[in-house]
């Protein structure tokens, strides 16, 4: 059985992020802003099925999606491009993949304790 991802994640810290954004063009003025920001993640999951919103003061994303199923992601409000997206199981993690313009874009996001991780990637970064 999967992890249960079902919660209210609060964010510690949020390493490399300006680099992150640097990669995938993201203007000086909004990296500025959203390095400032510590956004929260709800996670709403039932089985293969999730919901997960990320909330800031600046501004809210809510990606919904079935795990192992292709869907295209909107990405307006962060970088403003479309991409199609695949959730998929790797162990106990959720990894993405995200082929759109930018190669090697995805995250993988797992929990160690009472802690939810995530590592973003791209290949220019």
């Amino acid at each position: 059985m999967p992890a249960d991802f079902n919660g209210y994640w609060k964010m510690v810290s949020n390493d490399n992020f300006e680099e992150y954004l640097k990669a995938l063009d993201v203007n000086v003025a909004v990296r500025k802003i959203a390095n400032l920001l510590k956004p929260d993640k709800e996670i709403l999951q039932n089985g293969d099925h999730m919901i997960i919103k990320t909330l800031s003061t600046f501004r809210n994303y809510i990606m919904e999606f079935d795990v192992g199923k292709e869907f295209e992601e909107d990405l307006a409000g962060v970088d403003d491009r479309k991409c199609m997206t695949t959730v998929s199981w790797d162990g106990d993690k959720l990894l993405c993949v995200q082929n759109g313009e930018k190669e090697g874009r995805g995250w993988t996001q797992w929990i160690e304790g009472d802690e939810m991780h995530l590592v973003r990637s791209c290949n220019r970064f």
